[in-house]
């Protein structure tokens, strides 16, 4: 089962925080998963240009790839000024648009406040939606005041991260066993 990690901002660390507790949490309970992250801080892609993704090459071209393989999608980035970074949105541009059909998605978001909360419903799961992700329902939303110098410092954003991993296999197992017993109907 492959799983990529997307951390979506090339700045800050708090979002990177959340995703490796995120990971480390998959290591500990999915001996089946193999986790890959693509993180804009070490990865610059290039804006969006109309090509298709098999197009890009070198290390833009195997993160690409990389998405499109995966089973299940772990997105986690930042809220700035009330949006998604443009750097995310700018990988979702690169992409087909159906590009997370039978992909499951889930969304870890990190912001400065409070106020941001409804940002990733209102911008980053209908972009999702629209490319057919089958979504996790619920995200986990975490403010500057839970992590403190490289460290979850509130115990119910770990339970929180912890219900995320749960959710997120519950649906990715659930929907890989549809997909399997649908094609096992075919008869080639």
């Amino acid at each position: 089962m492959k799983i990529v990690a997307i951390i979506g901002s090339a700045f800050g660390s708090k979002s990177r925080v959340a995703v490796n507790y995120t990971i480390n949490k998959i290591k500990d309970v999915r001996e089946d998963a193999e986790v890959e992250v693509i993180d804009f801080s070490e990865i610059q892609f290039p804006f969006a240009d109309g090509r298709e993704y098999l197009q890009h090459e070198g290390d833009v071209g195997t993160a690409l790839k990389k998405i499109m393989d995966a089973d299940g999608l772990i997105i986690g980035t930042p809220i700035f000024q009330a949006a998604m970074p443009g750097t995310l949105k700018n990988l979702f541009d690169m992409l087909p648009v159906n590009a997370f059909r039978n992909k499951v998605a889930g969304m870890i978001v990190t912001a400065g406040s409070e106020k941001h909360f409804l940002i990733p419903e209102q911008q980053i799961r209908p972009i999702l939606s629209y490319m057919k992700a089958n979504l996790v329902p619920n995200y986990v939303f975490i403010t500057d005041q839970d992590i403190i110098r490289q460290e979850i410092k509130n115990p119910d954003i770990e339970f929180r991260l912890d219900r995320f991993v749960d959710d997120f296999f519950l649906l990715l197992d659930t929907y890989q066993t549809m997909i399997q017993k649908k094609e096992a109907e075919y008869d080639f």
